[in-house]
C-alpha cells in the first residue's frame, strides 16, 4: 500500500537524505517542503508523478494550512509526518540574543507544534499515522553554550512524549529522533571575558560542521526501515554512537542518583496515617 510521507526542511541535511531515499521507493508518495523549493531540484530525476514539492515556512500558519490542503487534494492522505525543519544557535545563556533564540523557538518548537496540529485531524480520521519529530542528543543531554537550543529540544521531547500517550488509541505512533552532531545552520558568538573559556567549545563545533561521525544517509535508511517494518515503533531513537552512549551514560548516572536520594525525596510527603 502506498503511503504519503510529508517532510519539512528537505533542502539540506537529514531531510534531504530522507527525501532522496523516499523518492526512489515504489510504495511512497513524497511531499518535500522547503522555504525555497527551487533547492529541491535534486528530486526531479526520481519524479514520475509521486513527488510534490511545496514552499513551506513552518513559522507561517497560512503556508502550513495550504501545504496540508494541497497534499490531501493530490494524494488523499498524510500517513507519515516528519518534523525535520529546525535551526541551531551557539551562545552562553547570559549573552544569547533574545530575538534570535525566540525565533529558534518559533521554528524548533512552535513550527513543529503547528505542523503536527494541522496534520493530526487527518491521521485521526484515518485512524492511523506516524509522527516523526527530530530532536537531538541535545534533547537528552546539555552542553555549555547551547542552553537555548537545548531548551527547544527538551521541549520537543516533552511535547512528543505527551502526544504519544494522547494519540495511541487512534493508532498514531510518535517517534523521536535524537541524532549525534548538529545538522542544521549554526551561529557562534564572541564571548565576554567571563565566558571566554567557552570560545574553545564554540569554534571547533563551527569548523567541524558537515564532518560529524554520523552518516545522514544511513540515518534515513534506519528511519524508513523502522516506519516500514516495525509495527511498534520505539518512542526514542538515538542515532549515532555518541548519541546512544551519551544517553545511556547520563540516565544510568541519573537513575543511581535518584535511588540514592529516594528516602530523602520521599520524606517530603505528608506522613500516612
Amino acid at each position: 500500500m502506498t503511503k504519503t510521507w510529508f517532510i519539512t526542511g528537505t533542502s539540506t541535511g537529514f531531510g534531504k537524505e530522507l527525501a532522496r531515499l523516499l523518492a526512489q521507493k515504489d510504495d511512497v508518495n513524497l511531499v518535500a517542503t522547503a522555504r525555497k523549493p527551487e533547492q529541491l531540484s535534486y528530486l526531479d530525476e526520481f519524479d514520475h508523478g509521486q513527488i510534490l514539492k511545496l514552499k513551506l515556512d513552518i513559522t507561517n500558519q497560512e503556508e502550513i494550512q495550504k501545504a496540508v490542503k494541497t497534499t490531501l487534494d493530490i494524494f488523499g492522505s498524510i500517513d507519515v509526518l516528519v518534523n525535520n525543519a529546525g535551526i541551531g544557535y551557539f551562545g552562553t545563556f547570559e549573552e544569547s540574543k533574545r530575538e534570535t533564540v525566540q525565533y529558534m523557538f518559533d521554528v524548533n518548537v512552535w513550527g513543529l507544534v503547528d505542523m503536527t496540529r494541522a496534520v493530526l485531524p487527518t491521521m485521526r480520521k484515518q485512524n492511523e499515522g506516524v509522527i516523526i519529530n527530530f530532536s537531538s542528543i541535545g534533547g537528552l543531554y546539555s552542553f555549555s553554550t547551547l542552553s537555548f537550543y537545548h531548551g527547544t529540544k527538551y521541549a520537543v521531547e516533552g511535547l512528543s512524549e505527551s502526544l504519544a500517550k494522547e494519540v495511541a488509541h487512534k493508532n498514531i505512533q510518535v517517534l523521536i529522533i535524537e541524532p549525534s552532531g548538529f545538522r542544521t545552520d549554526w551561529a557562534g558568538r564572541s564571548s565576554d571575558k567571563d565566558y571566554q573559556q567557552f570560545t574553545d567549545f564554540i569554534t571547533p563545533n563551527e569548523n567541524d560542521a558537515g564532518h560529524e561521525a554520523g552518516d545522514p544517509i544511513k540515518a534515513a535508511e534506519i528511519i524508513y526501515d523502522q516506519v516500514t517494518n516495525n509495527p511498534q515503533l520505539p518512542l526514542h531513537l538515538p542515532l549515532g554512537t555518541f548519541a546512544t552512549d551519551t544517553a545511556i551514560n547520563k540516565y544510568s548516572k541519573q537513575l543511581a542518583e535518584f535511588k540514592e536520594l529516594h528516602d530523602l525525596s520521599a520524606s517530603a510527603d505528608v506522613p500516612e496515617n
